[in-house]
């Protein structure tokens, strides 16, 4: 559907680490942005179904190749040198019709490496106040990050405070994130020079 590039997995760990998503019972549509869709290069959408398999991280999908961003960065006032993507997996950039170049994130898809004590899933509040609220920002000329598709899963826990809540993944749109740089600054790979030359 998309025409994904892997520039960031050409990345040596644990600045990349190749990640599949947790399958989920039961994935659903809630909306889809179509015209981000087309935006980002989309030249076939697909029926709903095979749309809830790809988003929910069931089905891989074509093209994708997953995996979870290692960084550092600054954490409830401290540096941190040993962060990563504990709820989200890359799955491509893309150059859109604008000739930017966009992260696709696979949000919410289930642990992965850097997760730690978390489960990876995103509750249902969150994930809806961000595509509506980067929508919002979109439409006012605000650069912002967007979600491409919001979906639930059956109920299941959410979270490390427990509440039972409907798990919904999103996909994420981004233009740039600053944190992979932290991590080769901050931790003697002074001789990795790729995250420079994918932007």
């Amino acid at each position: 559907m998309l025409p994904f590039e892997h520039l960031y997995s050409t990345l040596p760990e644990p600045l990349w680490v190749a990640t599949q998503a947790t399958p989920v019972a039961s994935p659903e549509l809630i909306a889809f942005n179509a015209p981000l869709a087309h935006e980002l290069g989309a030249k076939e959408i697909p029926d709903s179904t095979t749309l809830a398999d790809w988003f929910s991280g069931n089905q891989p999908m074509p093209d994708a190749k997953p995996g979870a961003l290692g960084y550092a960065g600054h954490q409830f006032g401290n540096f941190v040198p040993q962060l990563g993507d504990g709820r989200a997996l890359l799955l491509g950039e893309v150059i859109d019709q604008n000739g930017v170049r966009r992260d696709v994130q696979l949000k919410g898809s289930g642990r992965t490496p850097f997760s730690r004590g978390g489960d990876g899933r995103s509750p249902l509040g969150p994930v809806l106040r961000e595509y509506l609220v980067s929508e919002f920002m979109a439409a006012m000329g605000i650069p912002t990050t967007r979600a491409l598709r919001p979906w639930r899963a059956a109920s299941e826990w959410s979270g490390k405070w427990l509440s039972l809540a409907p798990s919904l993944p999103a996909w994420r749109v981004a233009i740039f994130a600053w944190a992979p740089f932290s991590l080769p600054l901050h931790s003697g790979m002074k001789h990795c020079s790729k995250p420079w030359r994918i932007m």
